[in-house]
């Protein structure tokens, strides 16, 4: 069954439009704000006779042109439609009081992983309360999340709130946009004019996808958003970004892999059987060779891993990727002592102040903990995991659109 997502039943339907006309309308988009014919949402909409007044762009921008976090993106405006495009990830994270009065009703049309601190999320938030302190319409035009719904990690600890951690939700949330806004105005209590413009034919349990349809074309969200396998192992993989290894930003696979020239790759997929196979399950843990051409460890030869979360070896429900690279985190304990693992409070990390990366990352202190502490098991992560795992699912539950 082919797959409609929010912006091509808006399109195709004049009953959905409707309500939009009489209204300036604006746009959050990135470069995977496409039909599903490839047009950009921004073309579609102004060609349906949508009358678009301003463009918003979140991280990496509008044009998705900006390859690292803490890369900033200015306001311009659009050479085709003459309209402001305003950067929700430059001098504000948050939009203006000037540029909020430009429209009426705001479309929100992003492509989101299904994690945490993706910060797309936090942009979100942001906009609804925005939108309910100037009294303008938010609609999310949903999209599937491609990680689908399995829940995964512990939940964001209090006063860890940061633009990768939106509000105490779980690593992998196993949420659509649309059904995060949901959540985001039941849990901060927002009264805000929203509307969820639904996908039809949706099946994010259905092989061979699992939330991603297979008769839809992959288009990069974000720089190193690759492909699916990439989404699904991003609720472990991001965690690199705190850590010493490389991600592998300055190769072909970023987000799928991680190494270091001092490390075995062999020796520690090894190492990660030994002390946790059934973490293991539902994927393929290959060793590799690789060389970045920029950021951590660059231009020297790693030995890494590659995570295949795809191919014969994928089971859905099966595949942890946050208890995955925690395990390869705790695995380099195991061999290597006391390996400078996390990058030190010198980092700063989406703007926080004189804390570890790895922490904000993980919304708390307990992950890293737990790597560090050579006396814990893997036990000891599930007996923290598990509580948060159910009670997310639980809190969700009524919130499932598909």
């Amino acid at each position: 069954m082919t797959v409609q997502f929010g912006i091509d039943r808006l399109l195709s339907e004049p009953g959905l439009r409707k309500p939009l006309e009489g209204k300036r309308v604006a746009l959050l988009a990135h470069p995977a704000s496409v039909t599903a014919g490839l047009t950009h949402s921004l073309d579609a909409l102004v060609a349906a006779g949508v009358n678009v007044t301003a463009v918003f762009g979140p991280q990496h921008g509008v044009r998705g042109d900006l390859q690292d976090n803490m890369m900033e993106s200015p306001d311009f405006t659009d050479p085709v439609y003459g309209v402001p495009c305003f950067s929700l990830y430059g001098e504000v994270r948050r939009p203006t009081g000037q540029s909020m009065h430009i429209f009426d009703v705001l479309l929100v049309d992003l492509q989101d992983l299904g994690c945490r601190i993706y910060t797309y999320v936090t942009t979100l938030l942001y906009i609804l309360e925005a939108a309910a302190e100037h009294g303008k319409a938010v609609w999310v035009l949903d999209r599937p999340n491609p990680a689908g719904r399995p829940v995964e990690g512990t939940r964001l600890r209090a006063g860890w709130e940061s633009f990768v951690g939106a509000g105490p939700m779980v690593m992998r949330h196993g949420l659509t946009l649309g059904e995060m806004g949901h959540w985001f105005i039941r849990h901060f209590g927002l009264d805000v004019d929203y509307r969820v413009i639904e996908m039809e034919g949706w099946r994010p349990d259905a092989a061979p996808g699992f939330g991603w349809p297979a008769d839809r074309v992959w288009i990069n969200p974000s720089p190193n958003a690759a492909n699916v396998n990439m989404a699904r192992a991003y609720a472990g993989t991001v965690m690199v970004e705190g850590a010493t290894l490389s991600e592998g930003r300055g190769t072909t696979r970023p987000l799928e892999l991680f190494g270091a020239p001092d490390i075995d790759a062999r020796a520690l997929i090894a190492e990660m059987r030994q002390l946790a196979p059934q973490w293991l399950a539902g994927c393929k843990l290959r060793d590799i060779w690789f060389e970045p051409t920029f950021h951590k460890h660059m231009r020297q030869l790693n030995s890494g891993i590659h995570i295949h979360a795809e191919g014969p070896w994928y089971d859905h429900e099966a595949f942890r990727p946050w208890r995955v690279q925690a395990l390869g985190f705790k695995a380099i304990h195991a061999l290597y002592g006391d390996y400078p693992l996390w990058r030190g409070k010198d980092f700063k990390y989406e703007y926080t102040d004189d804390v570890l990366a790895i922490d904000v990352i993980n919304g708390g202190t307990a992950l890293r903990e737990w790597v560090d502490d050579a006396g814990a098991q893997p036990g000891d992560l599930d007996a923290l995991a598990l509580p948060d795992e159910a009670g997310w699912r639980e809190e969700i539950a009524e919130l499932l659109i598909y």
